[in-house]
Order: structure tokens, then C-alpha cells, then sequence
């Protein structure tokens, strides 16, 4: 590595649109007809994460130099910063709209390889590093700004405000080290379907600073049904009447669908009061919209993801911040197994909604419920 750090950028614009729209994803072509659809204001998503995680390094007398991809695709998000840039003449060649693929993001990082860059940073989800790791590999360090719907892989920040101090950190000539993190992928058509179908795509090296860095989700082996069951059982009994529930995704949450005898959607967010189902698989439109009918007052009630330990912002951008703002900050119920928050190993639980703003105020102890009238004091913060 350079006494100057030469940062390799890509942005996958489509990255996290599909989110609030109940998606489960944003790869293939009906996401990319619906963007087509879109304003260029409603496609920032992954353009302004970047921009979060990059903006630190604008206010540091850093030793950077940036190669990136054209467009939308990287130039217009750093000139955006004031940060200058080379772009390839092969990228001016194939000019980065809102609309990319995955050919375009492969493209990109070959190029960003033939340019011996140090690192390549990209905003995306779990398609983006797949589509990076087919022409990266071990090639040449990468890190991940989470951008994206699914993010099950290990190559991402906790958040873009930890890459940019990751890379602020390399930019200093800190002793980062590298290790092999996973790059996992599940099969949306089938997500879509409530059915998980998660697969090891292959290993990329990545900057290794534990609590920067999200662990790869793990499904766990052990059956949590009994304590499932437990926390539904008392929060079925505690619900009040009147009030809306908005039940995140995750098999524990599931649980308090099956107790009630409604139907779930297990990887979405459902509406209920009652005991009347109001809305399944909802997008944030549709929450809103149910929320505005909640006469009787609102709650968020969302699991944990195992192994990684993000309670909003991975999988459940449905709760978009619009959505947790008018739900209220101290309406929101984390339920968990203990054995899940064990497996974090004293790190905090995690939120990222995409409000910085909001992030900080979720921040803090709050109660968890891990079983029948049980519940556990533990830190939610952003890294």
C-alpha cells in the first residue's frame, strides 16, 4: 500500500429500493422497471449512505485518491463531496445512469483492479459483493457500505458511519488488519416467498476492526421454539385493545402470529389489531397508511438477527424512519432468545435506518423481552 491511500469506489444505485416497497431485495428486472418509474431524488438511497460514510474523510487532511466508476455509479456522489476523482476511459465509454446492472458493477471492478487500487469500497447489499467477488476474490481488500435490502455477508460496516472511520483509519496508517470475511446470498425469488435459501458464495479480505465490522447472520441450530413461543404468549396476553401492531420479520416474531391464528408473513411486516389481520407483507406506504387509522395508539414489535445483532436495517427497511417516527421512540418492543443475544458476546445490538439523526436516539439500554414476563437490560447503538 502507497503512503497515499487509493480508494476503488463503486455505488449500485438500485441498492435498498426495494426495501420499503416489501421487495426483499433489489436484484433483477422488475426492480429495475419499477426504478425506471422513480424520480432521480426517489433513487438516493444508496448514493446518500455512501456520501454518510465518505464525509468524515472530507474534514481530515487525509492522504486519498479516489478511482471510481462514472455516473451515478461513483463520480457524481464524490464530486457531490468536493472530493476529486479519476474515472477510467473505459467508464466515460459506458456512462453509469440510474439504471445499472450487475454487468455494470463486474465491469466496474475489473477496471477498478486494472487501476491497482487499495481498497475497493462499495454501497450495496449482498448482490453487489456477490457480483464484486466474481472478479475480485482475494485479489484486493474490499469493504462494504451497507446499502442494500439483504445484507447477510460479513464484507459490510455495521454502518456507513463505521466504514468511513475504517477507512479513515487506513487513510492515517493505522494497524488495520485483514481477514477473510463471507460473501452469502439468498435466493430472492424464493425470500420472496418466505423461504430463506442463504448459500456460501465465497470469501473476500476485508478490514478487520471487530465492532466496525457486522458478522455474517447465522440461522442457528438450535430449536428456540419453546422460548418463542414463551415471549408470545406474554405479549399476546399484554396487547391492549385498540392498539395497532406492526410485527417485523423472523421466526421469533412469527411465533406471535401463530399464537393469535393469523397468518404470517415471516420475512415481512404485518399489521394487526385486535386480533384482526389489517395488513400482510406491508410496505412503508401501506404502514403509514395503517398508522393513520391508529386511533388507539401504535407499537413496533422486531426481533434480532442472529449473529449480527441489528434490530432495524437489515431486512426490515419497511420500518423506514417516517415509519418508527410515527409509531413513536418509546413504542418500539425488541423480543429475542437469550441464547441470541449471547451469541453477540457483549456487542451491542445494532440500528441503522438510514437517519443518523434517529440512529443516535435509538441508541441506549432498552428492556428486551426473552421470554414469559422475562426481560434482560441491553445497550442498542449504532457500532
Amino acid at each position: 500500500m502507497s503512503a497515499i491511500l487509493h480508494i476503488g469506489l463503486i455505488v449500485n444505485p438500485l441498492a435498498g429500493l426495494g426495501g420499503s416497497l416489501a421487495l426483499k431485495g433489489s436484484d433483477g428486472e422488475e426492480l429495475r422497471e419499477l426504478a425506471a418509474t422513480f424520480s432521480p431524488e426517489q433513487r438516493t438511497r444508496a448514493m446518500d449512505r455512501v456520501e454518510r460514510a465518505l464525509r468524515v474523510l472530507t474534514e481530515e487532511d487525509a492522504a486519498l485518491r479516489f478511482t471510481c466508476w462514472s455516473g451515478d455509479m461513483g463520480e457524481h456522489m464524490l464530486h457531490n463531496l468536493g472530493l476529486s476523482c479519476e474515472v477510467p476511459p473505459e467508464a466515460l465509454d459506458n456512462e453509469a445512469t440510474g439504471l445499472t446492472s450487475a454487468e455494470d458493477t463486474r465491469l466496474a471492478a475489473k477496471s477498478l483492479i486494472a487501476a491497482a487500487v487499495d481498497i475497493i469500497v462499495f454501497g450495496g447489499g449482498d448482490g453487489t459483493a456477490r457480483d464484486i467477488y466474481d472478479v475480485v476474490g482475494l485479489q484486493c481488500p474490499v469493504l462494504g457500505i451497507p446499502a442494500g435490502v439483504k445484507m447477510h455477508s460479513g464484507v459490510f460496516a455495521v454502518s456507513p458511519e463505521a466504514a468511513g472511520e475504517l477507512l479513515l483509519q487506513l487513510a492515517r496508517g493505522g494497524l488495520v488488519g485483514l481477514k477473510a470475511q463471507e460473501v452469502r446470498d439468498i435466493d430472492e425469488e424464493a425470500f420472496r416467498h418466505d423461504v430463506v435459501r442463504s448459500r456460501f458464495y465465497g470469501e473476500m479480505l476485508v478490514p478487520g476492526e471487530g465492532r466496525y465490522l457486522q458478522h455474517t447472520k447465522v440461522g442457528g441450530r438450535e430449536s428456540h421454539d419453546l422460548v418463542a413461543a414463551d415471549i408470545a404468549a406474554w405479549l399476546v396476553e399484554e396487547m391492549e385493545q385498540g392498539r395497532t401492531y406492526l410485527i417485523g420479520p423472523g421466526s421469533t416474531t412469527a411465533a406471535i402470529m401463530e399464537e393469535l391464528d393469523l397468518p404470517n408473513t415471516l420475512l415481512g411486516v404485518d399489521a394487526i389489531r385486535d386480533g384482526v389481520l389489517l395488513a400482510g407483507d406491508a410496505d412503508e406506504s401501506a404502514l403509514l397508511q395503517v398508522l393513520t387509522d391508529a386511533e388507539g395508539g401504535a407499537a413496533i414489535v422486531v426481533t434480532v438477527i442472529g449473529g449480527q445483532g441489528h434490530v432495524f436495517g437489515r431486512g426490515n427497511q419497511q420500518f423506514s424512519p417516517a415509519v418508527i417516527r410515527a409509531v413513536g421512540l418509546d413504542n418500539i418492543t425488541i423480543v429475542a432468545a437469550k441464547s441470541k443475544i449471547s451469541t453477540l458476546e457483549g456487542r451491542p445490538l445494532l440500528v441503522d435506518t438510514n437517519d443518523p439523526q434517529l440512529d443516535l436516539e435509538l441508541s441506549g439500554y432498552h428492556s428486551v423481552i426473552t421470554g414469559y414476563d422475562d426481560h434482560i437490560l441491553y445497550r442498542v447503538s449504532t457500532m
